[in-house]
């Protein structure tokens, strides 16, 4: 409560009084067409080396989408595997990697677990502006964790007159979803805010409901034309009910998780001469959750029984750069960073052979330095850089990355990237006691990267095609061993690596009112060295696949705009992937069967006054087919489902 309540007081003080017309000051901050991920500075999408996405916040919303991740479904190189019904537990691997290889950043600030980790399933599109994803690493602009790529996003601002909406949907399994928000700007500063509860009954019989709760806002401040403050701020609160063991059987009455999540950020820039900027940010990200299963009944006293968790985690980061520049089309960053991270968990179980707890609390520092450049020369742009760690536990760790893109015509451009990557191990892997022991020597997992892209009109205007070959090594994975090689040793060590290589390559159609895509990403992954792992059912086989990563994904998507509303549909194929079925031991190697979802959403206009009033009503149909699948092997996921919804805005003129 007391991370609420600071929250909601700086965003409330920060808010402006007046209705005035905005106009802003400084057009550097104005990002239409530019990406803001990847490199120090904003930068066009087509001076970028690396694969760039970008899904707008507008049309996600427009299509009836409101979890961010049905809107990363959508990406060519992204494969998601959610555990289950709405609420569990979403990963991400992107482009083959492990799925605590990407960083996740909400408005600049990192909302990672310490060592990678995200849940992506309490993410809404409520208040998002726009959500960049980027492939390939990044860890020599952002540190650990940008493995695999960086996905940022970014929360709506506003101009204008204060304008609100509001929103109401409901519709299958019990779904029921209502979100506020305001947005306005002056001269001097631009706000939004947004407040949005989602609730569902889930697809299981019993206990198996969802709640979150979401309250976001932005205000950007312009004092002068050489400066820009900005306080962002971003709260959740969730709950999970799951009847399921750990193979997916319904068997529990009263089981959830929860996390309760706050995600602060302040930024400040200032253009101190005509070629020097300065920017200092500072950063907070806390989370408290934990899983939550008490004893069933009087007869539930058989087995482990009853079992309660609370993992808090509080990471703060301190950075400040300079930007500098060198010549005419040449900037250079230098700078530096501070971070600071703690763990507080405790665990508790019960059992007919005792009960059992642990508990610990532990903290480690980072600081870093680094340098980027970015330069153009006529048709071509380049960027590179280089990072520096100095880690309290796992010493000095560098990493680089280098991108091009030559534009060779009006029509067509190549280009390519390359890099390194670093993910610092988990809070217990540095430190577990009890039934595990970490090792507080580990080395951070790395990663060697490259891809090279093109982009080639094939109708000038009208269609284009794209394609990227990318290529990936990982090394130095940290593994469990229940027997440790000699008596007293951890059971953590770094010892396994794999590869990812593969293909994304689409085509986009553009013909005024109608746009439309298709896209496939072939993905082929192989476990290089096992380490501590053997046999079959093994979670990594020497010579086999990653699990849970298909080879192939086909996907197509449509969007009619019209005057009074717009259409939209899509459809995605996901081939057979790997996975394995833990109820056995040893676990058993199983394959889960392709499956192909589709989707509808419509937006019609029903009022659109001159006083910016307006009235407008949407449908989603998710999962039209009716395809019966499995994401985690043993839990099923979601049907067929429909919504219906309306969103009322006042205001705004």
């Amino acid at each position: 409560m007391r991370r609420v309540v600071y929250a909601a007081m700086i965003l409330i003080i920060a808010t402006p009084v007046s209705g005035q017309q905005a106009s802003p000051s400084s057009p550097s901050y104005v990002l239409d067409g530019l990406v803001v991920t990847g490199v120090p500075q904003p930068r066009a999408e087509t001076a970028m080396g690396n694969t760039v996405t970008v899904l707008d916040g507008l049309e996600l919303r427009a299509a009836g989408v409101t979890r961010v991740t049905d809107a990363l479904r959508s990406v060519p190189g992204l494969a998601l595997v959610e555990g289950g019904s709405f609420g569990g537990v979403v990963s991400l691997f992107l482009r083959g990697a492990e799925s605590d290889y990407v960083q996740v950043l909400i408005d600049g600030v990192q909302v990672n677990q310490p060592g990678g980790s995200f849940d992506f399933s309490g993410l809404t599109t409520d208040n998002v502006e726009r959500i960049e994803i980027l492939r390939g690493p990044a860890s020599a602009l952002y540190g650990s964790d940008a493995v695999g790529g960086v996905i940022h996003i970014i929360t709506r601002g506003g101009s204008g007159g204060p304008r609100g909406t509001a929103s109401i949907r409901g519709g299958s399994y019990g779904r029921q979803e209502w979100s506020l928000d305001l947005h306005g700007g002056t001269e001097s500063v631009s706000y939004g805010f947004a407040l949005s509860d989602n609730q569902t009954d889930g697809i299981l019989e019993f206990n198996n409901a969802f709640s979150n709760q979401v309250l976001s806002g932005v205000v950007r401040f312009v004092p002068d034309e050489r400066s820009l403050i900005e306080v962002s701020a971003r709260l959740g609160n969730r709950k999970f009910h799951f009847p399921t063991d750990g193979s997916g059987n319904v068997v529990d009455q009263n089981a959830f998780s929860y996390a309760d999540e706050a995600a602060l950020g302040l930024d400040a820039e200032r253009q101190v001469t005509e070629r020097v900027r300065v920017d200092f940010t500072l950063s907070s990200y806390e989370s408290d959750g934990g899983t939550d299963d008490a004893i069933d009944g009087p007869a539930d006293t058989l087995g482990f029984y009853a079992f309660t968790s609370l993992n808090a985690v509080r990471r703060t980061t301190a950075r400040a750069q300079s930007h500098m520049l060198l010549g005419e089309s040449t900037t250079g960053t230098i700078g530096v960073e501070l971070g600071d991270q703690e763990q507080r968990s405790f665990s508790e179980s019960k059992s007919q052979y005792g009960p059992s707890n642990g508990e610990s609390r532990n903290e480690r520092w980072n600081r870093a330095g680094f340098i980027h450049v970015v330069s153009s020369v006529r048709a071509l742009n380049v960027n590179g850089g280089a990072r520096i760690e100095d880690n309290e536990l796992f010493g000095r760790s560098a990493t680089w990355q280098l991108g091009a893109s030559w534009s060779y015509a009006a029509s067509g451009r190549v280009r390519g990237a390359a890099g390194t990557g670093i993910k610092e191990p988990t809070f217990f892997e540095n430190y577990a006691t009890g039934f595990a022991t970490g090792n507080p020597d580990l080395d951070p997992e790395r990663s060697t990267s490259w891809e090279i892209g093109v982009e080639q009109d094939l109708i000038e205007g009208v269609l284009q095609f794209s394609g990227a070959w990318f290529d990936q090594n990982f090394q130095d994975l940290i593994q469990y061993t229940f027997a440790p090689p000699n008596p007293g040793d951890p059971n953590y060590f770094n010892v396994a690596e794999a590869r990812a290589r593969g293909m994304e390559a689409g085509l986009m159609l553009s013909t005024g009112s109608i746009a439309a895509s298709t896209d496939i990403t072939w993905l082929d992954t192989e476990v290089v060295d096992s380490g501590f792992d053997s046999g079959e059912g093994a979670t990594f086989v020497e010579g086999g696949r990653l699990l849970r990563r298909p080879r192939v994904v086909l996907g197509g998507s449509l969007r009619y705009r019209h005057a009074r509303g717009s259409l939209h549909a899509s459809m995605r194929r996901i081939g057979e992937r790997e996975d394995r079925d833990f109820s056995t031991f040893p676990a058993t190697s199983v394959t889960l069967d392709a499956y192909t979802l589709l989707g509808v959403g419509a937006e019609v206009s029903i009022i659109e006054g001159t006083s910016g009033s307006s009235l407008a009503l949407t449908v989603r149909g998710q999962n039209l087919l009716d395809a019966g699948y499995q994401e985690v092997f043993g839990f099923a996921a979601p049907g067929r489902q429909f919504y219906l919804g309306a969103r009322v805005g006042i205001g705004g003129r």
